[in-house]
């Protein structure tokens, strides 16, 4: 007979292979397994690269194209809020449940998971009030875990998840609540995000000293993961530890709604507090995402695209432009991908910024509002104590990431905790889901 055994995955933004040798714990808790140098697939980015993970298959087929998508029937930007339906393939706990024997899972802060149907779920689900507030709150299935996990640790230290204040004391809440669930329910299939490695290296750069006191801080909480979950299972406890992309140092930054607002393309009105975009006038609108930019053309029509591609063409902020038939070839082939798909130059990144003037930016902008915001905004990693809000100042951002990961630094690693595993051939990160699904025998 079998021995029962469970497998933890743990996904880590920005894990390179030289921080590895700079974390004692993590290398423990993967002795005398494997390490492989992995490849996120294109676009290098959370969302997308988690899906590769848990379906095993790229956008084009998952259809989580960015960290956000713009809904062309409503002309409508939704950033970090979509629901688990807006997966278009069964995900890892599916597959799963479906085996004989069923496995039991907990995906725990995973992206696109309010109302996965895991057996136990969490992931921030903050309320939103009428008067601007904002309360913390998680979804959890079970839906009375939450209670259960704030009177253990309190509320989900949401302003230490994203903002100025990021950093450890989410990661710190992520691991600690895991450890709970895990005693509670044991899982056979436990999925942790744990993001820490993602604040530092953005706001002062992926080689910075704050940068590697992250990596310290992370080798730490990997070490008391480790010790809480081993002291929970007492079958076979197998783990993987998966980079997600690399983040790599920037010095400039490109504006793609600035560039179609002076070509015409796109259109602003005069709000009570500043600009907002014209959705009925405009005729293109970029969804800008680290250092790529989903540009869509309102009006639909060829030319348009053809216009709007060879204004693009001559930025210095872009490196490479995509055309939709040129999509497949990077598996982002997808109805909700750009009509263009920009990639920055490798030291660049695109801002979401449309107004030409600061003092005509909306209130919102100076907030921490990643729903609000139609693209990504690492600005909101930074304080204006003077403006007592999120500066506009997007040269502050010293990391980033999404261009291919083509050479070798922009690759991350896959460690294991099993020896002679690993296939001998490169790895992806659709390979993950492959890997899992070996490791509990239900793939050759």
């Amino acid at each position: 007979m079998r021995k029962k055994q469970s497998v933890m995955l743990l996904s880590v933004p920005n894990l390179r292979e030289r921080d590895v040798a700079n974390m004692p714990n993590l290398r423990q808790v993967v002795a005398g397994g494997e390490i492989a140098e992995l490849t996120p697939s294109f676009p290098c980015l959370t969302c997308p690269v988690q899906a590769n993970m848990l379906t095993g298959v790229l956008p084009s087929q998952h259809g989580i194209v960015a960290n956000g998508f713009f809904w062309r029937e409503r002309k409508q930007v939704e950033m970090w809020t979509s629901p688990y339906e807006c997966f278009e393939r069964p995900l890892l706990w599916q597959h799963l449940r479906r085996a004989s024997p069923p496995r039991t899972s907990a995906v725990w802060f995973a992206l696109h998971t309010k109302g996965a149907d895991a057996d136990l779920v969490c992931t921030p689900a903050p309320i939103h009030h009428p008067d601007g507030r904002e309360t913390s709150w998680c979804y959890t299935q079970p839906s009375t875990l939450y209670e259960q996990l704030r009177e253990q640790f309190g509320d989900f230290p949401l302003h230490h998840y994203w903002g100025p204040l990021a950093g450890a004391k989410a990661s710190e809440w992520i691991v600690r609540s895991a450890v709970y669930a895990a005693e509670k329910s044991r899982p056979q299939f436990f999925y942790i995000y744990l993001p820490l490695l993602d604040y530092e290296a953005q706001r002062t750069g992926p080689e910075s000293a704050e940068a590697q006191e992250s990596v310290r801080e992370a080798d730490k909480l990997i070490a008391e993961l480790a010790s809480g979950m081993q002291a929970v299972y007492d079958e076979d406890l197998l783990w993987i530890i998966a980079g997600e992309y690399v983040i790599t140092p920037v010095g400039s930054v490109g504006f793609p709604n600035r560039v179609l607002r002076e070509e015409g393309y796109l259109r602003v009105y005069a709000g009570d507090d500043g600009e907002y975009i014209d959705w009925d006038r405009s005729r293109a609108f970029a969804l800008a995402d680290h250092q790529i930019a989903h540009v869509f053309v309102l009006d639909g029509e060829e030319a348009t695209v053809a216009e709007v591609a060879e204004i693009f063409r001559s930025q210095p902020d872009v490196d490479r432009l995509l055309r939709r038939e040129q999509l497949a070839q990077w598996g982002l082939d997808h109805p909700r991908s750009g009509d263009i798909v920009l990639i920055a130059q490798p030291t660049s990144w695109f801002a979401y910024y449309w107004w030409m003037d600061d003092a005509n930016a909306p209130s919102f902008t100076r907030g921490v509002d990643i729903h609000r915001k139609p693209g990504y905004d690492p600005v909101e990693l930074f304080w204006d104590p003077n403006a007592r809000g999120i500066p506009l100042d997007p040269t502050l951002v010293k990391g980033s990431h999404g261009v291919p990961a083509e050479a070798p630094w922009q690759r991350t690693v896959l460690l294991i905790s099993r020896p002679t595993f690993l296939p001998e051939k490169p790895l992806a990160d659709t390979d993950v889901f492959q890997l899992i699904l070996r490791l509990f025998h239900l793939a050759s």
